[in-house]
């Protein structure tokens, strides 16, 4: 996948964070520079006293998004993003990221590289969860995981596990984590889920603190399907550690892939194995 004539870009910043405006401004310089014009989105440019454009608006007005922040910003705009399948460049404002890994510095070289087709956009797989509840559907997506866990400290919490519409496992402690490969370096990895390669199309049901010691986390393929339930009382459903929803023992989630995926711009000589190694001090 290539972008093609890069006519426009939108810009979304890491929220209350108004020191990034010197930031915005400087990547507007560069992006202006080469022809490109630049957009921001209405809360970051009313953080930092610039006109802006409402998220749908700047999805549908730019060849592609640039996050400037980490990578919870990202994961943000990927997921606001989603029905658009528009590509995401993260530029971290900080420490190096697992996602937005491009440094500041690097923007005005990279964006040369990206006019002369220099870059590539990988595809990553996200989540797609139905929470059934008897006020209807509600569907979410996820890039990192989807969390099941008790809505109190006081108690474990039962979940029954369904694949493909049989009956798989039924996980009894603080939950489990249904993790993207992107994701698996997160909760998942905390709660002693694998890593995973984040290219392939595969998820994680990771159980947490679980009370037998014989559960353990299992990679399943893309193409299956699983149901979660709780029989016995209420759970919290936690997307991407920013969205929650509970629901009782009347309640059913429905996880899959998604049909469409995040699509993340990097430097053609990106390395996942370099950042993972970085970032969690691999070989030291």
């Amino acid at each position: 996948m290539k972008l093609e004539n890069i006519k426009r870009v939108g810009i979304v910043l890491r929220p209350s964070t108004p020191e990034l405006k010197e930031m915005f401004l400087e990547a507007k310089r560069i992006f202006e520079s080469r022809g490109i014009e630049v957009s921001i989105d209405h809360v970051s440019g009313g953080m930092i006293d610039v006109m802006g454009q409402p998220f749908d608006l700047l999805c549908k007005n730019s060849d592609f998004l640039v996050t400037i922040g980490g990578d919870g910003t990202l994961i943000s705009v990927v997921r606001r993003s989603y029905e658009y399948q528009i590509p995401v460049l993260g530029i971290h404002a900080g420490k190096l990221g697992f996602l937005a890994d491009l440094d500041f510095g690097e923007l005005e070289s990279f964006i040369d590289d990206l006019l002369d087709g220099d870059y590539r956009i990988d595809k990553r797989a996200m989540l797609e969860a139905t929470i059934t509840t008897k006020h209807g559907e509600n569907k979410v997506v996820a890039f990192n995981d989807i969390v099941l866990t008790r809505p109190s400290i006081s108690k474990m919490i039962r979940l029954e596990t369904y694949v493909d519409g049989r009956n798989f496992n039924t996980y009894y402690g603080d939950g489990v984590v249904i993790s993207t490969p992107t994701g698996s370096t997160a909760y998942n990895l905390s709660a002693g889920g694998p890593v995973l390669f984040p290219l392939t199309q595969v998820f994680a049901l990771t159980p947490i603190c679980p009370h037998s010691l014989t559960q353990r986390s299992v990679v399943l393929p893309g193409h299956f399907e699983i149901e979660i339930k709780t029989p016995d009382t209420s759970a919290l459903v936690i997307v991407d550690g920013q969205d929650m929803v509970e629901i009782t023992d009347k309640d059913t989630v429905h996880i899959k892939l998604a049909d469409g995926g995040a699509h993340l711009i990097h430097r053609k000589e990106f390395n996942y194995f370099e950042v993972l190694k970085e970032k969690l001090g691999w070989g030291d």
